[in-house]
């Protein structure tokens, strides 16, 4: 939460200058202090539905242990579920109608599975095309995760993903590029984050979209971008939300993939993940699963109590401190009614100010 000059303190106005959010004494006095509503629109597959919640709600939750927030789940009824997970989103998710009727204050876009060459053949598309036009104009500010990234550079930019030779997998260091920028205040200038995915928006791409790099890798890419006006589209190419577990679980699918015959060879390990402990522990298991294959034996399980103790989680923190941010800035600038996206003073174009200042005006 922000700082109050509650006093002619010069500290107040060097960390302000620093790009500290600090706010007068007279505009702390007439803020009325409530809860938050975050909308997760999930379009993650059945098996992934609540493992993806409880990713973004750790995150949320864990960034701030005093604001209150309101989780506000729906996804698309394009997305083709089973039975079960019809009935556990009837049961638990709200319906886009609801969220639109109520308003948010922000919303975060999970990615989704795909099943045709180009996004715009999903079924998804044009659905997903309404929610983000809408929450553009409605909601302070959305946070896309990965396949939501590349629709939003897609759509609304005509800057389409490009195929990779092999698929981004692993954990990979990043760097801040841009370390002004109120969303990695803070926050390691250096830092890890979970890549999976086939395909990439390039940094030539979201420069030519005239969206603003935060943060890359030389092997990773970009992770991190915002909209031309600094904050209301916030994008992500990597999965700062994973558990420590969640590589090790898309691992366990692939090998499983190729002992039923749906891959050809075996997978490699995601890079930068497994310790060496590790790797050897998986070598010995692959030799052991691929002669009980061969020789039409049951399979032997893999041994994940080995391995789930030695896995090292190091972007979490990061991720909760970006979130963290996040948070508190749309806080400063959401309308008290939920479903107008800013106070009457802040410019939609420059929501944080930031565009100002680079001008050299007073923000």
């Amino acid at each position: 939460m922000p700082l109050v000059a509650n006093s002619n303190l010069p500290a107040f106005e060097r960390l302000k200058q620093e790009g500290e959010t600090v706010i007068p004494r007279d505009v702390a006095l007439h803020q009325d202090i409530r809860e938050m509503h975050i909308g997760l629109l999930n379009m993650m597959p059945d098996a992934a539905l609540a493992a993806t919640e409880r990713q973004f709600f750790r995150l949320i939750g864990e960034s701030n242990q005093i604001a209150q927030f309101y989780l506000h789940p729906f996804t698309l009824k394009e997305i083709k579920r089973s039975p079960e997970a019809t009935d556990y989103v009837e049961r638990y998710y709200e319906t886009f109608e609801q969220v639109q009727a109520e308003g948010l204050d922000a919303l975060i876009i999970t990615g989704a599975n795909v099943t045709q060459p180009r996004l715009s053949l999903e079924p998804f598309w044009e659905p997903l095309i309404e929610v983000i036009g809408w929450a553009y104009e409605n909601v302070t500010s959305t946070l896309c995760s990965c396949l939501a990234t590349h629709a939003v550079l897609e759509f609304r930019y005509g800057q389409e993903r490009q195929r990779l030779p092999a698929k981004r997998w692993g954990v990979y260091s990043h760097r801040v590029v841009d370390r002004s920028h109120p969303l990695v205040r803070g926050v390691n200038t250096r830092f890890d984050v979970p890549h999976s995915r086939f395909n990439e928006i390039s940094r030539d791409q979201f420069e030519a979209a005239g969206l603003h790099v935060l943060v890359e890798s030389e092997r990773g890419g970009v992770h991190m971008a915002v909209s031309e006006d600094l904050f209301r589209i916030v994008f992500c190419q990597g999965h700062p939300e994973y558990d420590s577990i969640s590589l090790l679980k898309e691992y366990k699918r692939e090998v499983l993939r190729f002992a039923q015959g749906q891959r050809d060879h075996y997978p490699p390990f995601p890079e930068h993940y497994f310790s060496l402990k590790i790797q050897a522990i998986l070598e010995e298991y692959k030799d052991q699963m691929i002669v009980a294959r061969d020789k039409g034996l049951p399979l032997p399980e893999l041994p994940e109590p080995l391995i789930v103790d030695y896995l090292d989680n190091t972007w979490h923190d990061t991720a909760e401190a970006v979130i963290n941010n996040w948070m508190g800035n749309v806080y400063q600038i959401t309308n008290n009614d939920r479903r107008l996206p800013f106070m009457e003073d802040v410019d939609p174009n420059d929501p944080l100010g930031l565009r100002r200042v680079s001008l050299g005006q007073t923000a």
